[in-house]
């Protein structure tokens, strides 16, 4: 199936949950979580399909900037898929979906030069992978962080607004943002240490900043979590915490790529 065929119907899909989740959340229509999800599923696998067309190449896979914002937008997707099958998340599909729609709209937009790495590198890969993931993660976090702090936000006003009656209660909201936290921490442990065996430097010009930025990143995630756990740290300002941290995570990861490819047209 040709490349744009694949676009247009994940695009497709992902407006069809974007707009049942809509109006769910506005009380037009009781659509079941099953229908929801049953477009989502589907539109993650036109995604995947596309992304084993436009990133998977012979000897290796395309890992530049566009190819890996559409791979983390699937990645950030399946784990909303997977968490709803037993956590209240479906609410996030309403930034989630129309993120990953414009990934597929920018890299269809910007064609550039394959930037691969072997498919034989496997501590590469791996590093690669486990990093991927702990960003999708981490970002997850952060829309989930972005709702508990408008809810909260309402709560202390009093408002009877759709977001507060249509979220979780406040306590379950959190429970959710520190069990993603908790778990994205552990993967970007891993993927720093992955880094650490397998990257020849991790300091070296290419990557300094991303080494920095993410060990920045990571030690406002671990505070967070010590706050969480001797001071009770909570609502706007667990939310506020953890922006701050995937907004780190992201400026070494998308910053540098951005200027590294983008701007100076060198290897991310």
């Amino acid at each position: 199936m040709g490349t744009l065929i694949l676009a247009v119907i994940s695009l497709f899909l992902y407006s069809v949950g974007t707009a049942l989740q809509a109006l769910s959340f506005r009380g037009r229509v009781h659509t079941s979580p099953a229908i929801t999800g049953l477009v989502g599923v589907l539109a993650l696998i036109g995604h995947g399909l596309l992304i084993w067309q436009t990133v998977h190449h012979d000897g290796g896979f395309d890992l530049g900037f566009f190819q890996s914002s559409v791979l983390i937008s699937w990645i950030i997707v399946a784990l909303l898929l997977a968490l709803g099958i037993r956590k209240p998340v479906h609410n996030l599909s309403l930034a989630i979906y129309p993120l990953a729609g414009i990934t597929i709209l920018v890299l269809l937009a910007t064609p550039s030069s394959p930037r691969l790495v072997a498919d034989d590198n496997y501590g590469m890969l791996s590093h690669i992978a486990l990093s991927i993931t702990a960003y999708s993660l981490l970002s997850l976090a952060a829309a989930q962080a972005v709702l508990l702090y408008f809810q909260n936000r309402q709560l202390k006003h009093n408002y009877n607004s759709p977001l507060v009656r249509n979220l979780p209660p406040l306590q379950t909201m959190e429970s959710l943002l520190f069990e993603m936290v908790w778990a994205g921490v552990v993967l970007l442990v891993l993927a720093i240490a992955t880094g650490a065996l397998f990257v020849n430097d991790l300091f070296a010009q290419n990557v300094a900043h991303k080494t920095i930025f993410s060990l920045m990143s990571l030690a406002v995630f671990v505070a967070l979590l010590i706050g969480r756990y001797t001071k009770g740290w909570r609502g706007t300002t667990a939310s506020r915490w953890t922006l701050t941290g995937c907004a780190l995570l992201m400026l070494g990861f998308y910053g540098s790529k951005f200027v590294l490819e983008l701007v100076f047209q060198q290897p991310g």
